[in-house]
């Protein structure tokens, strides 16, 4: 094994190759601390992330150990490359995991927030680029969950990568309820707040929500709470009529919307007046109610807005669905060896370590 230098990145210690050289903390969330190195063997910069303590909770092994599987099977430039694991001695000695991936300058949550101009190409490229990787994702059978802007890395130069796929599922997992906690609220399905029933299509909800955002600048749906986002959402596209619920087959979440007060669609041509009229009317076709009449991202890529850049050739499917032994989705139980099924995936790294 290489050796290793140790550096704190605010108050959490980092210990990795000797070769990886501290730039600077790049973010903070509930799942780990990312910081910026360079890679002095060939002067790449790349970002580190540390999942401290991860087999302490089985939520995190296991949240950790999806992402790992799902970025080592989807190979595609608009999704943010698994470079290396952080070898260490033996299995025994692994505590915290350390993926390191690319590097990229920025996310889309805070491009939208800085005072920077916005161009229609901005707008434009990036949603493409999005549609590019859901198209090959969904074709592996992998949907997302948790599409929103902090999860779009973006360059300077525009280029777009989406990231953390530790709420992914596959729509063929035998074990998979489909129950779990999905998708930050603003950019939630109305199914996945009236049912526990959903599809591909819950990305492509994320996707139009982004859009919108892009276009206001501020996100479209901001509830408050689980039900008033449900309000938020019919309050613009209009309470939906008989055959668009045809999908809630929850007695009370039908019940639920018809005692909400009556609302007409609003066109996104009126909330959006300055927005190109292909980007608000690819916002009709994707947030609809009822999922089934929603864009898949293929159709979307045919879209008219897409036109300066859409060429199938050049928007590739996965040449594979996604699978593999399922056990460790079977829930969270204190049987499962994350332990080792995560040090069998730094051994595909690092086979010098067997």
């Amino acid at each position: 094994m290489d050796p290793t230098h140790v550096f704190n990145v605010g108050a959490i210690i980092f210990e990795i190759d000797a070769k990886y050289e501290l730039i600077k903390e790049v973010g903070k969330g509930a799942y780990g601390v990312v910081c910026s190195c360079r890679d002095k063997t060939n002067n790449t910069k790349i970002a580190v992330k540390k999942v401290a303590k991860c087999f302490a909770d089985p939520i995190d092994a296991k949240r950790t150990l999806r992402e790992i599987k799902l970025l080592r099977h989807l190979d595609h430039e608009n999704i943010i490359p698994l470079i290396d694991l952080q070898p260490v001695a033996s299995k025994d000695l692994l505590t915290d995991v350390y993926e390191i991936t690319a590097l990229m300058d920025t996310d889309l949550h805070q491009i939208i927030r800085s005072p920077q101009p916005l161009s229609d190409e901005h707008t434009q490229y990036f949603i493409y680029q999005l549609l590019c990787a859901l198209k090959y994702i969904h074709s592996a059978s992998v949907m997302h969950r948790d599409l929103k802007p902090g999860n779009l890395l973006v360059n300077r130069n525009c280029d777009l990568k989406v990231c953390d796929f530790g709420l992914a599922r596959f729509s063929d997992d035998p074990n998979d309820a489909m129950t779990e906690y999905v998708v930050t609220r603003w950019y939630r399905a109305p199914e996945l707040i009236l049912t526990k029933d959903y599809n591909f299509s819950i990305d492509m909800w994320s996707t139009g929500c982004i859009l919108a955002e892009l276009l206001g600048r501020k996100p479209i749906f901001q509830g408050k709470d689980y039900l008033n986002q449900l309000e938020c959402i019919i309050d613009i596209t209009g309470t939906p009529i008989a055959a668009d619920m045809t999908h809630v087959v929850n007695k009370k979440a039908r019940e639920h919307i018809l005692k909400m007060k009556s609302c007409k669609k609003q066109p996104f041509k009126t909330l959006y007046p300055d927005g190109n009229e292909h980007a608000t009317d690819l916002l009709e076709k994707i947030l609809q109610f009822d999922p089934s009449k929603r864009l898949t991202a293929a159709q979307a890529l045919e879209h008219p807005y897409f036109a300066p850049h859409h060429v199938e050739e050049m928007e590739p499917q996965c040449p594979s669905k996604f699978s593999f032994d399922f056990e460790f989705e079977a829930g969270e139980d204190a049987d499962t060896d994350y332990k080792a099924l995560i040090w069998d995936e730094v051994l595909k790294f690092h086979p010098e370590c067997r």
